[in-house]
């Protein structure tokens, strides 16, 4: 490793490095606990004004105390440059569990309303990620599910275009103000994902995804039948017809689910997932030591919001 460590930690070893600056595992002097630390590249950090936007959304996220979203801890400037420690999750990105094909319903839900309750804490303070996918979702061997990757993450209210194509919502792709209804369309298409090996819309072509997530018709009929008005609802072209956060969603899908699946629906899905990602976790080691962070995109979203705001808005991808 090269460059100055920040002070208090045993760095361990590099676990990636990009344009956005190194991360690495280390151990917290004192009490030993596993965290990932992200340098940030002295790029980002030459505009006094970047700096502010770091200080102000690590601020906000330090306060995201749940055991569905990878917790930031602090955000620490020195002359040498700046860092973000943040939890060490093991898990396995749920991406790489879709690989392997479909999920149980069960299962399917559960790691729906894990995201749920990841994405209400950071609603709770006015933060809405932008760019839930499957990706930027940890499922860890008990089944939990942990959000991360707030790269483009936003205040309630901004109006960018910014995401996913695949998992956008329809107000996301001509800069509406965003909302936490975007988080729940976002989530809503992954789960259809998880469902039927496949997102909602699929198309290589950008504009023709963004037609078809802005007026074709909600492919409910893929998905089993009882969980369909879950999809209807959460996939709403108007984002005024969706539940308005993430917590009135998951009211929603624990009645449905436990109507089809019975009263331990979540119990068995916790333990395919868990089954699934104890298979996976073995061959995908940088994944367990948490190399995919929240910290790592949110250096990126502060500094990219504001070139967003000079060039009229960030196109998705």
């Amino acid at each position: 490793m090269t460059g100055w460590r920040s002070t208090g930690f045993e760095e361990l070893y590099e676990l990636g490095s990009g344009a956005q600056g190194r991360i690495v595992l280390a151990r917290r002097a004192g009490t030993g606990e596993m965290v990932a630390i992200k340098y940030l590249a002295p790029e980002l950090l030459r505009d006094p004004r970047h700096k502010a936007m770091f200080r102000d959304e690590v601020n906000m996220l330090v306060r995201v105390a749940d055991p569905h979203v990878a917790r930031l801890y602090e955000y620490v400037e020195a002359p040498e440059g700046a860092t973000i420690v943040m939890e060490a999750v093991n898990g396995v990105p749920l991406r790489e569990v879709l690989r392997h094909g479909p999920m149980a319903p069960e299962a399917a839900l559960v790691v729906l309303k894990g995201s749920l309750l990841g994405l209400a804490a950071a609603h709770a303070v006015r933060v809405v990620h932008r760019d839930y996918k499957p990706a930027n979702v940890l499922v860890e061997r008990d089944g939990n599910s942990k959000l991360i990757d707030f790269g483009i993450a936003g205040l309630s209210g901004e109006e960018t275009v910014a995401g996913t194509p695949a998992y956008m919502a329809p107000e996301q792709w001509h800069g509406a103000p965003v909302s936490p209804a975007a988080d729940v369309y976002s989530a809503t298409c992954v789960f259809f994902e998880c469902v039927t090996g496949g997102p909602p819309y699929a198309s290589g072509d950008t504009t023709t995804l963004r037609r078809m997530h802005e007026a074709a018709p909600i492919p409910a009929q893929g998905v089993p039948e009882a969980l369909r008005p879950l999809v209807a609802h959460g996939m709403a072209k108007n984002p005024a017809h969706r539940p308005p956060g993430a917590h009135q969603f998951v009211t929603l899908l624990e009645r449905l689910a436990g109507s089809a699946y019975g009263p331990d629906w979540e119990r068995r899905g916790r333990i395919a997932l868990g089954a699934a990602t104890a298979m996976l976790a073995a061959a995908f080691p940088a994944a367990a030591l948490g190399m995919t962070t929240g910290a790592t995109g949110l250096a990126h979203g502060a500094a990219g919001r504001s070139a967003r705001k000079a060039s009229s808005g960030r196109r998705p991808g």
